[in-house]
């Protein structure tokens, strides 16, 4: 893509963000980095094991005030899931998970959900398919990755838990507020805002 081609596809997505109104700006960050993958829960058959890890690029030094991650999810379900990121300089955090001896549901997907440390609900008190804007789950806090260089990989990993359930990671995003931004800027890597916007508007 070239270019000017690269300007059409940010222009559009601002526009669409301008069309939400001024309480989806007041929440616009400074920085988005991610996108779109496919990656399959599990990586292979369909009993207790990993997925591949998800990746996500940052190619820019800069300082994370806030950190918050949107994720699109499909799986049959995602009660048997475990999210985990994992920063650059190898800091990991679990997002969600359940207790499988008293915290069973039934319930499929993660619809635009954004893990939120100043979200309202945390994620445990929500119910699936989850959309919106969660805690993560207590007692980890995205603030953990505050005052850190952003640079590099960052990694979304999940664990499957249970036999039989399978599904697909559709989206990752990181959603960085940083140090006087000049301006707000989206790196599009891939990325299919409206999804992750849907969740964010729905969850406040």
């Amino acid at each position: 893509m070239g270019a000017h081609g690269r300007r059409k596809r940010i222009a559009a997505c601002l526009g669409f963000i301008a069309a939400l109104g001024p309480a989806w700006a007041a929440a616009v960050p400074g920085l988005i980095y991610g996108g779109a993958f496919d990656l399959r829960i599990p990586a292979t058959g369909s009993g207790q094991a990993w997925m591949d890890d998800a990746v996500v690029e940052v190619p820019d030094h800069v300082t994370i005030l806030d950190l918050d991650v949107g994720v699109v999810i499909t799986h049959t379900s995602v009660f048997d899931l475990e999210l985990i990121l994992e920063g650059p300089d190898g800091t990991r955090l679990r997002l969600n998970w359940y207790e499988p001896t008293d915290e069973f549901f039934k319930g499929e997907n993660y619809e635009g959900t954004i893990f939120d440390d100043e979200a309202e609900r945390p994620i445990e008190s929500g119910s699936a398919p989850f959309s919106g804007r969660y805690r993560p789950r207590a007692p980890g806090r995205l603030d953990v990755y505050d005052g850190l260089d952003a640079h590099g990989e960052w990694k979304l990993q999940i664990y499957d838990w249970w036999h039989g359930d399978t599904g697909r990671l559709e989206e990752v995003t990181l959603i960085l507020n940083v140090p006087e931004p000049a301006t707000v800027t989206l790196l599009l890597l891939g990325l299919s805002c409206p999804r992750i916007i849907r969740g964010a508007r729905q969850g406040r």
